[in-house]
């Protein structure tokens, strides 16, 4: 095990824990006593059927989604159960550094997309007795888990949001994946994964916030220098005070456990590689809401999927900030995700007429 104080309820709670006790994965191994954390809002009604699952993105933790919450809003705890799993690996729940031999550091377990979702139905199911999920949505990983949700469990899953993410990883996001690897393993301190200081990977740390530079916003963004509505006097600033502020105080272990699942996410994997017939099975209605500058996941790829979906509407998301808008640091674009998610869930015919595809 290996401490690091960036994980900690001052910096990201308050949380609960759930113990899944064993948990096998998909892959093969187990990790034993697996742990989730989880941030809830409101309360469960009497049938338990009024309930929102947010996972969250690459990097994330619960709290970061927490600005998406609150009364008056799409998320709005008076009305719903909102349910904040983070996901395994990644920090708060059993992860690499966090996690005793024989599965610690660099010896953790590969785990997957539908491992995630498996234990969040767990979570949902088990320890809360949910019965119906009005609405599952996330973005980036929170999108690829969103549509885990859909395809896995189509009877429980109402309606769906996956924000700036895929069901299926294409190729040329394999190979984004593979070089954000690349920036943390090329540091010679991250040392195959057996580090003995939290931060002792810093280059590697700082490489990564440079690569997401690049590839997480518009070229538009940096072109108009919108930076400077951040509160940024300079790039050089914002390179430093945004992104490798960002990334510098977390576990290299536990971004690269997060983006391997990344790399392999792909819900064909319950239909044989069929991805037509995987998301054939989503009974939700779906609004598919790519952001229309993301170099990340593009609207086109989003579109594609979205004409595979029976009951979807493509919803892009107008915003400079590119893959990274769903923070928003630009309050229209918090707005405008918000009274998407609203209209939505304000939505009482599932299958309706209007659907694109139904």
């Amino acid at each position: 095990m290996l401490d690091n104080p960036f994980y900690s309820q001052e910096q990201h709670g308050p949380y609960n824990i759930y113990d899944l006790s064993d948990f096998d994965l998909e892959e093969g191994g187990a990790i034993p006593n697996c742990q989730i954390a989880y941030a809830s809002f409101g309360k469960l009604n009497a049938a338990k059927d009024n309930a929102i699952i947010f996972p969250h993105m690459f990097s994330g933790t619960s709290k970061h989604m927490e600005i998406y919450v609150g009364e008056g809003m799409a998320l709005d705890p008076t009305k719903y159960f909102i349910l904040l799993p983070n996901m395994i690996g990644a920090g708060l729940s059993s992860s690499p550094h966090n996690s005793h031999d024989p599965i610690s550091m660099a010896n953790f377990p590969n785990v997957t997309i539908g491992d995630d979702v498996r234990a969040q139905y767990l979570l949902a199911t088990q320890r809360f007795g949910i019965t119906a999920v009005q609405l599952v949505l996330g973005w980036s990983m929170g999108a690829q888990q969103t549509f885990e949700w859909a395809v896995r469990y189509p009877d429980l899953v109402k309606r769906a949001a996956p924000i700036g993410g895929t069901a299926k990883g294409t190729a040329h996001n394999y190979i984004l994946v593979e070089n954000a690897m690349r920036q943390i393993r090329s540091d010679s301190a991250w040392q195959n994964g057996n580090y003995k200081e939290p931060n002792a990977a810093a280059e590697g740390l700082k490489n990564l916030a440079r690569f997401f530079s690049m590839i997480g916003l518009s070229k538009e963004f940096y072109a108009q220098e919108i930076w400077r509505d951040a509160g940024f006097n300079s790039l050089e600033e914002f390179e430093t005070g945004f992104w490798e502020a960002w990334f510098s105080p977390m576990d290299p272990n536990a971004l690269l456990a997060s983006l391997r699942k990344w790399q392999h996410a792909d819900v064909s994997k319950h239909t044989d590689g069929d991805l037509a017939a995987a998301m054939g099975r989503i009974k939700a209605l779906v609004f598919n809401m790519p952001f229309e500058k993301d170099l990340m996941f593009t609207v086109d790829e989003c579109k594609l999927e979205h004409e595979l979906t029976p009951y979807s509407e493509l919803r892009p998301i107008p915003t400079l900030w590119g893959h990274f808008g769903m923070l928003g640091v630009a309050p229209e674009d918090k707005d405008f995700i918000n009274g998407t998610l609203k209209e939505l869930l304000s939505n009482s015919s599932l299958h309706m007429d209007t659907a694109i595809n139904g």
